[in-house]
């Protein structure tokens, strides 16, 4: 049964004089538990889509079913709740606030969230050693090397267990070695978290992990 359900999708933006289609009925869907890669060429519209997934962004036409929420039917205000209580963001560059630890960066969803910091501490520890950085609970983005800036993104992704992961071009500020470490990762709390997940990437050997990899051109979307 389908957990993601993108149903003739079509995105355009104007430039100019100028409308330019993205995505043109566009149609796929991801199980519960699946973990699907995007590939494409850059400027195809994979950040897009993930945008439109995620509730960053409308579509102009079609829908998007996520569980049994129609983001079509929610208003704002209702698509920001259901963003940040069932959807985790993995972006190509980190975001981390760089004057806070990395505690402080896991944790901020949660307190945003008005959880009180006792649990939001302990929950944002317990990923953080989770992905292997138990002995950075203290430290600034500054004094992390990339791929452990990475690694405390996708903790924080992960700290209001969300059921949908999205991924745009996770390993692609990193170098091959942290990248295959961080791809390992992915597959891992993917797992452990029963997570669904969607991946927009370049990096083959990231697709080629996946449970099943979707190839984006001309505003829609083949096997690979």
């Amino acid at each position: 049964m389908a957990f993601l359900e993108i149903t003739a999708v079509s995105k355009s933006y104007s430039v100019g004089d100028r409308n330019i289609v993205v995505l043109k009925g566009l149609e796929f869907s991801v199980a519960r538990g699946e973990m699907v890669a995007i590939v494409g060429a850059s400027g195809v519209g994979k950040s897009t889509l993930l945008q439109l997934v995620g509730g960053l962004d409308r579509f102009d036409s079609g829908t998007i079913t996520i569980g049994d929420t129609d983001l079509v039917r929610i208003d704002d205000d209702s698509r920001v709740a259901f963003r940040n209580q069932h959807i985790g963001f993995v972006f190509q560059f980190h975001h981390l606030l760089p004057e806070f630890t990395a505690l402080e960066n896991v944790a901020m969803p949660l307190r945003i969230a008005r959880f009180g910091s006792g649990e939001a501490n302990m929950r944002a520890e317990a990923l953080l050693k989770e992905v292997g950085l138990g002995d950075r609970i203290g430290h600034r983005p500054g004094m992390l090397s990339g791929g452990e800036q990475q690694r405390v993104a996708v903790a924080r992704a992960l700290v209001m267990r969300p059921a949908l992961l999205l991924a745009d071009e996770p390993t692609g500020d990193l170098d091959e070695r942290t990248g295959g470490e961080l791809q390992s990762l992915l597959r891992r709390m993917h797992e452990n978290h029963q997570l669904t997940s969607l991946i927009a990437t370049h990096n083959l050997r990231l697709a080629e992990s996946c449970d099943r990899v979707l190839r984006l051109e001309g505003g829609g979307v083949r096997r690979a």
